[in-house]
């Protein structure tokens, strides 16, 4: 049987579209993941919402604003809005401020990566101190003020 790629391709955005058609990925959503990322070079964001109780990549759109965000809101609805109880995502306003004012019973919570990004930055900027102190005080020089 000879098929082209380009036909093997419209048949599978066919059977997802039925899939999806009979099915709302919606329902049910109480916890969820949501992040910016570059997805190209030049500045091109993607930002995806994901289910934490499924796993499942659930919504995605271009762009890293705040009426990014609230596209996928609006497309949640007020009412299922109020049921997120938990949203892990990066320290980015956008974000904050959106879930803060749409979805009032959510707990937001940042995720590990960017705590332990916090957590290295500001140890390095101790260390950094430390280490001018320390290289100062050898050769005397005059010491700077600590922060």
């Amino acid at each position: 049987m000879r098929v082209t790629w380009r036909a093997v391709g419209s048949i599978c955005e066919r059977v997802a579209e039925q899939a999806l058609a009979q099915r709302d990925v919606l329902a049910g959503l109480t916890r969820v993941g949501i992040d910016d990322f570059s997805h190209r070079k030049g500045q091109r964001y993607l930002t995806v919402v994901i289910d934490h109780d499924t796993g499942r990549l659930v919504w995605a759109a271009p762009g890293r604003d705040r009426k990014t965000v609230e596209k996928f809101l609006d497309l949640l609805g007020k009412e299922r809005c109020e049921q997120i109880e938990l949203v892990s995502c990066d320290m980015a306003e956008s974000i904050a401020a959106a879930i803060g004012q749409r979805c009032p019973n959510a707990t937001r919570c940042v995720d590990p990566f960017h705590v332990i990004q916090l957590a290295t930055d500001a140890l390095d900027d101790v260390r950094n101190t430390q280490m001018r102190l320390i290289t100062c005080r050898a050769y005397g020089f005059h010491t700077p003020q600590a922060a």
